[in-house]
């Protein structure tokens, strides 16, 4: 089963607890703090492997979550850090973030890996706080939470040749003959109905050619297969268009070529503008050479390669013909940001890491991702964790701007499912 497009859930691990913990030994006086930091969280990590050719794996697994790093422990002792999960992909896997619509990652060589939800870090211990002001600190840090992300995990096949064209003109039986791919062939229509991948010797040179399902009329609107393997497409150095010159389902061939044309146009403007490749299928039929003629005298600067899958007539130069010309293309960016016009650039701008929002006559919410990870990240059943997530607040400038709008004394200030009485106080 061919699977190109996944919708995960992905949940870093969190980080181990830090320790509150003192030194109390027979023969050591005033042994002080020694809570050890928790170790850090998994992360979650896609690494891309060219021995596979479809996600699969993936498909019945909503949620994907990584270890949790140990707690801290007495004696400085440091939690173990989590093993990082590792999610194997094709090579040509795309990971976007589905809530900020932005591209994570892009893995077009093989064992490359990208992180792509990080652990969070280890809570530190009591000795970690330990100062000239503070020589016994009872305070310690909850672990991180690890990061959160909903992904679309999508493959882009990576080949150097795409053939593409009407269902039945011959695509699949042109990948039997060059390579040993061993596909579906049959004489009707959509035969094909997952991208084959070939290996084709030339030599000592090989490529990899990409036998796509049929396209019809209305392909990058959804009509037949749909767009669903235009994207494939895309990765493509050369795009060789095949064409039933002997027009065996009474089909015209130049209406087909600009029918096809037309939906790579609309589909994307760099796909239509990648070299081109004319081959001329089913040569050994009567009257294909007078519609090649025909062909040739509408489009006499397109470059044209005259094959018989069937008797392999022209199999060998079009193999060879192939070569020259991917040796004589420059190396080029397999991801283009244009293949993704709807994504999103962003930019970094200086901005207040939380929201206020007056909810209510006498009740305000706190909002922000750095807020909430302080929140998760104290502990407090100890007053002077409390205290230090209040000074953290002030520092932030939260009760400066609380008083600015109106708070008053005594107010509910809610921060996730956390809430606090507001007062104005010096710290």
């Amino acid at each position: 089963m061919f699977i190109d497009e996944v919708n995960l859930k992905l949940v870093a691990g969190k980080g181990g607890d830090g320790c509150t913990s003192f030194l109390r030994e027979k023969y050591v006086p005033l042994g002080g703090p020694d809570g050890g930091n928790g170790g850090k969280g998994g992360n979650i990590v896609f690494r891309a492997d060219k021995g596979l050719r479809t996600l699969i794996d993936l498909r019945y697994r909503k949620l994907l979550k990584a270890d949790s790093g140990s707690n801290g422990q007495g004696r400085n002792k440091t939690g173990e850090s989590a093993e990082d999960t590792i999610v194997v992909v094709p090579v040509g896997t795309t990971i976007k973030d589905v809530d900020t619509n932005l591209i994570v990652c892009d893995l077009t060589e093989d064992n490359q890996e990208c992180i792509v939800c990080k652990g969070g870090r280890g809570g530190r211990g009591n000795a970690s706080f330990k100062s000239n002001k503070n020589k016994a600190p009872y305070t310690s840090e909850l672990g991180e939470p690890g990061e959160e992300r909903n992904v679309q995990v999508e493959l882009h096949l990576l080949a150097d040749v795409g053939l593409v064209g009407f269902p039945s003109v011959g695509k699949s039986s042109i990948i039997s003959v060059i390579s040993a791919a061993k596909p579906k062939i049959a004489d009707y229509h959509f035969t094909t109905l997952v991208p084959n991948l070939g290996v084709v010797k030339a030599g000592d040179y090989s490529y990899v050619v990409a036998d796509l399902p049929g396209l019809i009329e209305g392909a990058s609107e959804g009509v037949g297969l749909g767009d669903k393997f235009l994207k494939h497409i895309s990765r493509c150095k050369i795009i060789c268009h095949v064409l039933d010159m002997a027009e065996a389902d009474h089909r015209d061939v130049i209406e087909d070529y600009k029918i096809i044309r037309n939906e790579l146009k609309k589909y994307s403007e760099a796909l239509f503008n990648k070299k081109e490749i004319i081959i001329a299928n089913k040569m050994d039929i009567d009257g294909s050479k007078e519609n090649l003629e025909r062909f040739k005298s509408e489009y006499p600067d397109l470059e044209v390669i005259e094959i018989s899958a069937a008797t392999k007539m022209g199999i060998n130069e079009f193999i060879y013909k192939i070569k020259d010309i991917l040796i004589s293309m420059p190396d080029e960016e397999v991801y283009k940001q244009e293949e993704f016009e709807d994504y999103v650039l962003y930019e970094f701008k200086h901005e207040k890491p939380y929201k206020i929002i007056h909810e209510g006559e006498h009740t305000w919410v706190l909002e922000g991702e750095e807020l909430e990870k302080l929140l998760k990240m104290t502990r407090f059943n100890s007053d002077e964790s409390a205290l230090r997530f209040a000074k953290k607040l002030k520092g932030l400038g939260i009760d400066d701007e609380l008083k600015s709008l109106g708070a008053q004394e005594g107010d509910t200030v809610r921060i996730l499912d956390q809430e606090f009485e507001y007062e104005e106080r010096l710290y």
